[in-house]
């Protein structure tokens, strides 16, 4: 495998951790968890890798989503 198989790898696995954690904080399904994650920002600058955000742990991540995106929607 390259850097970027396994970059991609990688970014598949944290966004899969992602939308579990979400679901767990927001106590929504896999699927609004789901929606929320790939129409936020956040999403895009994972997927861009926005300096090196990608590398931070799920759960900051998630808590990131939660402060700057999601805190004025309701589960």
């Amino acid at each position: 495998m390259d850097g970027e198989v396994l970059e991609k790898v990688y970014q598949e696995r944290l966004e899969e951790r992602i939308i579990a954690h979400l679901a767990q904080v927001r106590k929504c399904s896999l699927e609004e968890a789901m929606d929320l994650y790939y129409q936020s920002k956040l999403a895009d600058k994972i997927h861009e890798g926005v300096d090196g955000i990608q590398y931070l742990d799920y759960k900051v991540l998630v808590q990131i989503l939660e402060e700057t995106e999601l805190s004025a929607k309701h589960s």
